[in-house]
C-alpha cells in the first residue's frame, strides 16, 4: 500500500521560483533580469506587482503584502523579503540552503 507522506516545506517560494515568476509577468528571460535595479525600469508595475503577491500568497507566503515589495523594487530584495517571511535567513536577510 502507498501512503503520501507530506514532508515540512522548509521555503514555498525559492529564490529561483521568484525570479522565474517576476520574469514571467515582465515577459523575459530569467537571465534578463537585473537583480540589482529598480524592477520598474525592466518593466514592472503596480498591477504586475499585485499579481506576484497574489501568486506567493497562494504559495504559501500568506504575510506577503504589496508594501513589503512596493517599498524597494530590485528583485534581489523581493528574494529577501520572502526569505524573510518563510523564516529561512541566515539573519541578514540572505536566502539560507
Amino acid at each position: 500500500m502507498n501512503e503520501l507522506v507530506s514532508e515540512p516545506v522548509s521555503q514555498r517560494v525559492s529564490a529561483e521560483q521568484a525570479k522565474a515568476d517576476v520574469a514571467d509577468v515582465l515577459f523575459a528571460e530569467v537571465a534578463d533580469l537585473d537583480g540589482e535595479a529598480d524592477l520598474r525600469d525592466q518593466g514592472m508595475d503596480s498591477v504586475r506587482v499585485m499579481e506576484l503577491v497574489e501568486r506567493w500568497r497562494s504559495a504559501g507566503v500568506e504575510d506577503l503584502d504589496y508594501p513589503a515589495l512596493a517599498e524597494d523594487q530590485r528583485l534581489t530584495r523581493w528574494i529577501a523579503v520572502l526569505a524573510e517571511l518563510q523564516g529561512s535567513t541566515d539573519g541578514t536577510g540572505a536566502p539560507t540552503g
